[in-house]
């Protein structure tokens, strides 16, 4: 069996982002050597998300609106137990529950086995610092 794990390292400048990690987590497949398996990537901070969806910026903004409604950001410690201690970022710690901590995506013939609308997405909810994502392939 061969594997191939790597962290991405990111620095999201805005509070709350999505980036594109398609075209790496592809390569990574590629480096890999994997013709048969299965691809990890999960975001490795509890404030952002790995998801799979379209690459299209009106859904990306759809996301946003939706998750602010369920959400929202207050850094008040009025709304939020947690902001009580000390953090700002309550909000963040569920929009990552909603749209989840990784994806898993079979590997078939040395290639990403995705829908054709399907794209890796990083989620970031608490962005403003320098944060990681985990990719590990396994397969023959």
């Amino acid at each position: 069996m061969k594997s191939l794990t790597r962290e991405l390292w990111m620095e999201v400048p805005q509070r709350r982002a999505i980036v594109s990690l398609h075209a790496e987590v592809e390569r990574l497949v590629a480096e890999s050597g994997v013709r048969e398996g299965l691809v990890l990537v999960n975001a490795m901070h509890i404030t952002a998300s790995v998801f799979i969806n379209d690459d299209e910026s009106g859904l990306h903004a759809d996301y946003d609106a939706w998750l602010e409604k369920l959400a929202p950001f207050d850094e008040s410690p009025r709304r939020y137990a947690h902001n009580r201690t000390g953090e700002d970022n309550a909000d963040a710690h569920m929009k990552r529950q909603v749209m989840g901590r990784e994806v898993i995506v079979a590997v078939t013939e040395g290639r990403l086995h995705l829908g054709p609308w399907e794209h890796i997405f990083y989620y970031e909810f608490d962005g403003r610092r320098r944060k990681r994502v985990l990719v590990k392939i396994i397969g023959e």
